[in-house]
């Protein structure tokens, strides 16, 4: 056994450090060109955010294989030695709400502050905003902490007569117990005999479990939208693909209709920072900034699209040769991708919504793998853990693009700007609190008897207030719901190819 605990926290050391390098190299090839060399600060953040939010999904299958370290162990105590991972889970998840909270809000009100402002006075205006919203979230949390901090456990008070020790046993389907009787007295109680037990959580904990409601709000609807969107979105790109190359002179027509709507971006975007210096951010200014926003992002989709149907250069063909492998690509991974989000759904509804449940399906999968190599099962654990991620990213991208109260920060390959960077890991941690709880759900036969299942389980699900969302599945129904859904709407309009927008105009 020491030296299965000695190799896995050799290799909790070699995957901390993979995922932070993998993170640094993310935020490099992500950043926007006028991000280099500068905003050093929120770049830590991004990398750190990133960082925790991909080790808080490993946790979970690292936490099964801790717990196997002792599962064969000959004496009392074993599990002792193994890594403490309830510390270890507390510690990762109020850093991830810190970094939520706190941390992040503050990088981004330091990195939008007013560029024209000396340095001291943009971090003097962000720790105030920062300031602020510590007292608000430290008053709300103190406040319920202190009226509805407390679990109920609901237990039954069994019972049972006294009975002459017999001199032989005789046990069988009709009599199962001493006493010549089917049932045993403390098997026939009263349903009277249930009790409550109320105990205080502890402050950490009940942290852990505010923030996963909040996560568990976007989970249901970005996760919903996303497990659906994230295979059949790669699929129809697949559909909708440019099929040649167009002509110059199409080309030539195209650029000059995108330098024009450039230029009346550009002019735009003076104007709007004219008006903010004068300091007008009413309600029209906000609006007219959302339409900016809105018409460049739309720009740059038809830049993209344009040089795809147009390679220019020496290696144009080696080009549209990479960019055809590219859309076979996504179709492969897309249909990989709908295998796996049916089989997610289809667990849910036979694991999770079903009473009693019908099959055990994906835990069973993971355990007969576990049975042919160690690490397998829980490498494919893992996968579906990290996919159900993936899912609410690109939920999340999907319902930004499509809802006006929800800023729009995409993500691009070479053109994304800090506070992007900021707000979308700042979506992923919030997110992944919940992904565990949902996994440590979804898969509690293969996870059970570990840290999370202690914490996400019975503490969570017992919480004044709060356990009602999980005894009626309000998260898993919203989440099935949804997908449905989203995916009704991709067979009905996701085929058909985007129109180009109308000309831009401000509104007066």
């Amino acid at each position: 056994m020491g030296d299965f605990n000695l190799a896995l926290v050799i290799v909790a050391i070699v995957v901390c450090v993979v995922v932070f390098l993998f993170n640094v190299y993310l935020l490099v090839n992500y950043q926007h060109p006028d991000d280099a060399n500068q905003a050093y600060f929120p770049k830590f953040v991004v990398v750190l955010g990133l960082s925790v939010a991909a080790i808080s999904i490993l946790m979970l299958p690292a936490d099964v294989a801790n717990r196997q370290a002792c599962r064969h162990a000959i004496y009392n105590g074993a599990c002792s030695l193994t890594l403490p991972m309830k510390d270890l889970w507390l510690a990762v998840y109020i850093l991830d709400a810190v970094l939520v909270f706190f941390v992040i809000p503050f990088a981004m009100f330091y990195y939008e502050g007013d560029q024209d402002k000396s340095v001291g006075k943009r971090i003097k205006s962000a720790l105030l905003w920062m300031v602020t919203t510590a007292i608000v979230c430290a008053l709300v949390l103190g406040i319920l902490y202190g009226l509805i901090g407390k679990v109920d456990f609901t237990v039954r008070h069994l019972s049972s007569s006294t009975s002459s020790f017999p001199s032989t046993w005789n046990f069988n389907s009709g009599q199962q117990c001493i006493g010549n009787t089917h049932q045993c007295s403390a098997y026939s109680s009263s349903p009277s005999s249930e009790k409550t037990w109320t105990m205080r959580t502890t402050f950490p904990e009940y942290v852990v479990a505010l923030a996963t409601i909040v996560g568990s709000v976007l989970f249901a609807i970005f996760g919903g939208v996303g497990i659906a969107c994230l295979p059949l979105g790669l699929m129809f790109s697949f559909i909708r693909r440019p099929k040649a190359v167009i002509t110059r002179s199409q080309y030539i027509k195209e650029a000059t209709e995108l330098g024009k709507k450039a230029k009346e971006l550009k002019k735009a975007a003076e104007s709007l920072h004219q008006e903010e210096r004068s300091g007008s951010k009413g309600r029209k200014f906000r609006k007219n900034v959302k339409s900016v926003e809105k018409e460049l992002l739309q720009l740059e989709e038809d830049v993209k699209l344009l040089e795809e149907m147009y390679p220019q250069g020496e290696k144009a063909e080696t080009t549209w040769a990479l960019t055809v492998l590219g859309y076979l690509a996504k179709l492969v991974l897309g249909i990989l991708g709908f295998i796996v989000s049916v089989a997610w759904v289809a667990h849910i509804i036979i694991y999770l919504l079903i009473d009693p449940p019908l099959s055990p399906f994906l835990n069973e999968v993971f355990i007969k793998l576990d049975d042919i190599w160690g690490l397998l099962g829980t490498a494919a654990f893992a996968f579906f853990c990290f996919y159900l991620l993936l899912a609410v990213i690109a939920g999340a991208m999907m319902l930004g693009l499509r809802l006006v109260f929800i800023t729009i920060h995409p993500m691009k390959w070479g053109a994304t700007l800090m506070n992007s960077f900021l707000f979308n890991v700042g979506l992923i941690l919030l997110c992944s609190i919940s992904v565990i709880q949902f996994c440590s759900t979804a898969f509690a036969y293969y996870a059970q008897a570990t840290a999370a299942q202690e914490i996400f389980g019975h503490t969570l699900e017992s919480l004044r207030g709060i356990k009602y969302l999980y005894k009626y599945n309000v998260f898993q129904i919203a989440f099935v719901v949804l997908a449905g859904l989203t995916f009704v709407y991709y067979a009905a309009f996701g085929w058909r190819r985007k129109k180009p927008s109308g000309r831009f105009q401000l509104s007066t």
